[in-house]
């Protein structure tokens, strides 16, 4: 019973009565189907061609023998060609008596219909019918047609027996022996046709299996960072992610479905690595130089991987894996800047107890020295104290700078208004109000960001611009722009020399400063305090206008997100805020 219904499952998986009803067969079902189709046909053929020769030789009397055969051909042709391919089910169908039981009808008519001293023996034929539902149908309809069969032959020989019983008992016998074997075959077959459908389940689930494999393995290498090809013993590239063609740097690696290592000499040393591989058997890896085009050397870190198995005569198969040495580079040096953060860290909380002793003790005796070139030295003194406690704050905060948090939003604060008296105090400190020029507009919007915050951001930026900028007029400008519907820019402009590329690189990293006098973590800070409140910084070369002429700059714009209204008494707290220099 285990084996029929893996058979109906693998043939018809909505059940044989959707099958008869005119279901869409499996395409497993269409050899056998056109196989017996054959068979039938040119069985139809053969026995119109012989009881035609026997009636035309008299050999044979009787002209019925010879339509049925003829029409049995007749049926066999239309059954092949205008029947679709179908499974019979569990039952006698009208599938099964168009196919099974016109032929069971036709050879039992030629074995009944043939003369006592004919010698043919109709019988063996019953053997294709038995297939047919053995294949085609389930072993219920397999059985029950072989038992039809040995009924039909039992019957036929029972009226000669009746007859005279002693000279037709060999008939009989035989009549039985006969539908013993057709049992025996209907059995097998079905049991063959049910093992073989559960094979091809399990074929096509395990093919299934590795095409989702197959499928999910190429995303996995699409998407990888690092480049990877697949390289024969030849030199010939099967396959290469986006990644490896990109570090080839060609035109014919980045379009060509197949390319040839050989073609470009800049990749001979890939194409060493390779042959070094496959010589000797084994995995392979070391730093490599990419030359291609009028680009300048790309450094490559290459590793071997043989895809064949030892002891088989395929072809060699190269797994190549090619990583950027400027990546590697960059994260090894984010890995140090990482733990040089958190050493840091460390130390500034060390460094903060005694600083400020010595800030107190300087004060102290800064009270009690009259001689002016003491005076000098506790001033020192005093000044570099606070450069270090500067520098120290700067590194605890950024520890103590948080990601941006929804749920966590501050209080909307005027942004012209807030920006206005920020710079406005920032000038005074320094003593730069001919320097700086504020191009703030007359629309006051509400962002989302903190007084404080902005404040640190502002002045740090504009410590920056002070620090690279020469004493003339408009050479600091900041300017409002109100952007989109949701959002607000604000631009800190200065008329200072473009940055180097390497400089430009690492604009925003923690502990990079071309200064030596700083601590490298201005903008770091600026940056990531944007980012806690939903806004960004970014760096650009821009054009301003100034007193003398238009002049080109480096620019930081601060995109904001627009608060609904500012809480009442922003305003106010803002413009009374006092100021405080060492804030950030």
């Amino acid at each position: 019973m285990e084996a029929q219904t893996t058979a109906q499952s693998w043939f018809d998986p909505h059940g044989a009565d959707a099958e008869v009803a005119g279901a869409e067969p499996s395409r497993e079902i269409q050899r056998p189907w056109q196989s017996f189709m054959t068979a039938r046909l040119v069985l139809g053929v053969v026995l119109a061609a012989l009881e035609t020769a026997l009636y035309a030789t008299g050999t044979a009397h009787n002209q019925l023998p010879v339509f049925i055969s003829g029409a049995y051909m007749v049926a066999t042709i239309g059954s092949k060609w205008f029947i679709s391919p179908r499974l019979l089910g569990q039952s006698f169908t009208k599938s099964w008596g168009a196919l099974v039981g016109i032929d069971l009808l036709t050879f039992s008519a030629l074995q009944m219909l043939q003369d006592s001293s004919s010698t043919i023996n109709y019988t063996p034929l019953f053997a294709l019918p038995i297939l047919v539902a053995s294949v085609l149908g389930s072993l219920r309809l397999a059985l029950g047609t072989a038992a039809g069969i040995t009924v039909l032959m039992l019957a036929g020989s029972l009226w000669p027996y009746l007859s005279d019983a002693s000279a037709s008992a060999p008939y009989v016998v035989q009549s039985a022996l006969s539908g013993i074997g057709y049992f025996a075959i209907a059995w097998l077959a079905n049991q063959l046709s049910t093992r073989l459908a559960s094979e091809g389940q399990r074929a096509r689930q395990s093919q299934l299996a590795a095409s989702i494999q197959r499928h999910v393995n190429e995303l996995v290498i699409e998407s990888l960072p690092d480049g990877v090809m697949i390289v024969d013993e030849h030199g010939c590239v099967r396959s290469a992610n986006p990644a490896a063609r990109t570090l080839l740097g060609s035109q014919q690696a980045l379009h060509a479905a197949v390319f040839d290592l050989r073609d470009e000499p800049g990749w001979a040393p890939l194409l060493n690595l390779m042959r070094l591989s496959v010589n000797m058997g084994q995995s392979h890896e070391g730093d490599v130089t990419i030359r291609h085009g009028t680009q300048g050397p790309l450094r490559v870190h290459a590793r071997t991987r043989l895809a064949t198995s030892p002891g088989l005569s395929a072809e060699s198969l190269c797994v190549i894996f090619l990583q950027d040495q400027r990546k590697l580079e960059a994260s090894m040096r984010t890995e140090k800047l990482a733990g040089m953060g958190r050493l840091s860290t460390a130390v500034a909380h060390e460094i903060r107890n005694p600083l400020s002793a010595i800030s107190q003790a300087n004060a102290l005796l800064d009270e009690d020295i009259t001689d002016p070139r003491l005076k000098r030295l506790t001033a020192m003194v005093s000044q570099n104290a606070k450069r270090l406690e500067k520098i120290v704050n700067d590194i605890l905060n950024v520890a103590r700078v948080q990601p941006y948090d929804q749920d966590h939003l501050v209080p909307g604060i005027p942004l012209t208004t807030t920006t206005h008296r920020i710079c406005t105090d920032w000038a005074l400190q320094c003593a730069c109000q001919q320097r700086l020029s504020l191009h703030l507009g007359e629309q006051n919007i509400s962002v989302q960001f903190d007084n404080d915050h902005l404040r640190r951001v502002l002045v740090n930026l504009l410590d920056n611009a002070l620090r690279y900028t020469e004493d003339q007029p408009d050479a600091i400008q900041v300017v409002y722009s109100a952007g989109d519907g949701q959002t607000a820019t604000l631009m800190v402009w200065s008329d200072s020399a473009r940055m180097d590329q390497s400089v430009e690189r690492h604009l925003f990293e923690p502990f990079f400063s071309s200064d030596s006098r700083s601590s490298g973590l201005g903008l770091y800070i600026c940056r990531e305090l944007c980012e806690r409140h939903g806004a960004s910084l970014t760096y650009q070369r821009s054009v301003r206008p100034t007193r003398n002429r238009d002049r080109e700059g480096n620019a930081f714009v601060i995109v904001f997100q627009r608060a609904s209204a500012p809480i009442a008494g922003t305003a106010a707290d803002t413009l009374t805020t006092p100021w405080q220099p060492n804030l950030y």
